[in-house]
């Protein structure tokens, strides 16, 4: 059976997303959302969730360009001046797997986001990470160790598959590289999770078309969309956000979300939606 689940990442990072997060599920094929605890909007993403409960709503952790939970006085070695957490992913994943100081930092900046999750009273659909840091294996343990006092039941996997990419015309020999050490921590990822009893999805797609996801890509991902669990994100907009690459195609991904052509594939290639509690549900 194909089953999908079909996620906007950066809930509550600007009222623009919390508008297309809201319209893409009423109106569209979006089955779940990642939250950003912390971000500008986020009580406004709350508020809205709560109107929604069909909606898998879940923690997009951040520990990478973006705001932290605790004050930054207690955790000096990961963030800047600014008191916000760098854009560099490479420097800040070096720091925190070096240096015991920023490890305890990071540690106790993750049970405080989803200690603010849990405060907002909705259900913890599942856990992923800004920018899929939680392939870090520092970070991957702590939200291991952190899974049973917080009820955590599914962690996304970021394992795309190259072949289906390449088909859908988005795969670019510049991510090649960078896939094959990913594609390693993500295997990683799966052994862990399996091992912990934690749901998770098979394959991601949207990794080598991040911000690009327009209707007709979408189409060509759900005609390649193997068997099992697949996860398709997406980071949709009405108006794409200041911190958004310039080439983010953010109303596009919003417009594929609710065209019907986008709605009738799923019907005619037999794709069943949920979010990631379906995963339990159907276990």
């Amino acid at each position: 059976m194909k089953r999908l689940i079909v996620t906007a990442d950066d809930f509550g990072l600007a009222l623009s997303v919390n508008e297309a997060v809201e319209e893409g599920h009423r109106r569209g094929i979006l089955t779940a959302a990642s939250l950003m605890v912390t971000g500008e909007a986020a009580a406004d993403a709350i508020t809205r969730a709560k109107r929604m409960p069909r909606l898998g709503v879940g923690l997009h952790l951040v520990l990478v360009d973006g705001s932290p939970a605790l004050p930054p006085e207690q955790i000096p070695d990961l963030v800047g001046r600014d008191g916000r957490f760098p854009r560099d992913v490479f420097a800040m994943g070096v720091r925190i797997f070096c240096h015991p100081a920023a490890r305890r930092q990071a540690a106790a900046e993750i049970e405080a986001q989803l200690e603010a999750f849990r405060r907002t009273g909705l259900p913890l659909d599942h856990v992923n990470a800004h920018h899929h840091f939680h392939l870090h294996p520092v970070i991957q343990r702590e939200l291991l160790r952190l899974a049973p006092k917080f009820g955590i039941k599914a962690i996304r996997v970021p394992l795309e598959p190259r072949v289906p990419a390449a088909r859908a015309g988005g795969w670019r020999l510049s991510r090649y590289g960078a896939s094959l050490i990913e594609a390693r921590r993500a295997a990683t990822l799966k052994r862990r999770l399996d091992a912990a009893g934690i749901r998770r999805n098979d394959w991601i797609f949207g990794l080598a078309d991040s911000g690009m996801m327009v209707t007709e890509r979408v189409a060509l991902y759900l005609e390649q969309l193997p068997e099992g669990v697949s996860e398709l994100y997406l980071h949709p907009a009405m108006q794409r956000p200041a911190a958004y690459p310039a080439h983010y195609r953010s109303r596009g991904e919003f417009e594929a979300l609710i065209d019907p052509s986008t709605a009738s594939a799923i019907v005619r290639h037999s794709i069943k939606t949920m979010p990631f509690a379906g995963l339990s549900e159907a276990a």
